[in-house]
């Protein structure tokens, strides 16, 4: 018999939502706040309360992280007692990490009512429950959510350290559970565009804040953590993830052009010493609000992306920033970037790319195509499709004009 709930969405039967519960890919303690899915839930937040949980899990791999057993034990044991953080008056972040002596029906039951109770704290009694971690299926439903949002914008079965079979269960389940699949790579959404989400897909790529890039860019202010490093500058600005960056790419790169400064500012999640090269520079991580002057201090930006499935998802906030602020791009290939011809120097290999770089360092450059290019896709953009998406679902926020 089937399941599908298409007839009664076709009757669009109001569903409002007075908040948001969101199982995030990220540690929503530090960092990740520049990435796409923080810059859509900080547009959200700012109409309705949001509430972030994160280490339910699983999350974007490490390869040798920096964090301690010692650490991630003491996190597991005191996760349960601990209660939403505020970050600001809207957001709140819980840790919903559990112990692994814990079975995994317990542990769902336990992280559930923290949940209900933070959501009591935040005045929340309707949510749009927003699914970045398909391991929060099983959390979902006791929620007793006015609607699903499925973020698919990582190929989270690709992650060696998950349980292949629970994640492409959950993924499955998802598709046909969630009112919206967002997806910020067109090639995906068509990969995956089948009957169980045909109706429901909808691509909606990465924003961008293009007044202020624009105007780092033009009036470019050193950082004082650059003003030691040499030029020619070639700047990638983001988090260091194994699945995604690729190292030996980079520092293959890195060392056919010796007198060039390549500067990394974002978290390493592989060992500092598969970086090492007497040119590269690894910075940390930036605050969202310093990226802009970052790469416009650079003279090019390098995006080092990993080949492999993973690719089908890639679409990086980066491009359009370093676009934004007006310096030139250089990449490997990736299905989103056949919307940048002409805008970006694509490559496959180590000898292709060290010969685009250097060209990218010193011939002229016109920021004016790729800010144009970019032009009018400011993030407040892309959460009104998010909730335009939703209003044609019948979910709405509460007491707005459409309910």
């Amino acid at each position: 018999m089937s399941t599908s709930s298409t007839p009664l969405r076709a009757r669009r039967i109001v569903r409002p939502f007075d908040g948001i519960v969101a199982f995030g890919s990220y540690d929503g303690r530090r960092h990740h706040r520049g990435s796409y899915e923080f810059r859509l839930l900080d547009q959200l937040a700012a109409q309705v309360p949001l509430l972030y949980v994160d280490d339910f899990g699983i999350r974007a791999p490490t390869d040798g992280g920096a964090t301690s057993l010692a650490t991630c034990i003491a996190r597991c044991l005191a996760a349960p007692f601990r209660r939403a953080s505020k970050v600001k008056a809207n957001l709140a972040v819980l840790h919903a990490r559990s112990s692994p002596a814990i079975p995994g029906g317990t542990a769902a039951r336990i992280v559930a009512a923290r949940i209900r109770r933070a959501m009591r704290e935040l005045r929340i009694r309707r949510p749009l429950v927003w699914v970045a971690n398909p391991l929060a299926r099983t959390c979902i439903d006791a929620l007793e959510p006015a609607g699903v949002v499925f973020l698919r914008t990582d190929l989270w079965e690709e992650f060696g350290h998950a349980d292949f079979s629970a994640v492409t269960d959950a993924i499955a389940w998802l598709r046909h559970r969630a009112d919206i699949v967002v997806y910020r790579s067109r090639e995906l959404m068509v990969v995956e565009g089948g009957p169980t989400t045909a109706s429901s897909a909808y691509w909606i790529e990465p924003g961008v804040d293009l007044p202020r890039l624009s105007a780092a860019g033009d009036s470019p202010v050193e950082p004082a953590g650059l003003r030691d490093v040499p030029r020619p500058r070639v700047g990638f600005a983001g988090d260091v993830e194994p699945h995604s960056f690729d190292v030996g790419l980079f520092t293959g790169v890195a060392r056919r052009l010796p007198g060039f400064t390549f500067v990394i500012a974002g978290t390493c999640r592989v060992p500092a010493d598969r970086l090492a090269a007497p040119n590269v520079r690894l910075v940390g991580p930036l605050r969202p609000d310093d990226v802009a002057k970052w790469l416009a201090a650079c003279d090019a930006v390098f995006l080092p992306q990993k080949r492999g499935t993973w690719l089908r998802a890639c679409h990086p906030v980066l491009l359009k920033e370093a676009l934004a602020v007006g310096r030139p791009v250089v990449s490997t290939e990736f299905p989103e970037l056949s919307a940048y011809r002409g805008l970006v120097r694509a490559g496959g290999d180590e000898a292709t790319l060290a010969a685009l770089v250097r060209d990218a360092c010193f011939e002229p450059h016109d920021p004016r195509p790729g800010r144009a290019a970019v032009d009018g896709q400011g993030w407040e953009v892309r959460a009104r499709q998010v909730l335009h998406a939703l209003d044609v679902r019948g979910l709405v926020l509460a007491g707005s004009s459409t309910n």
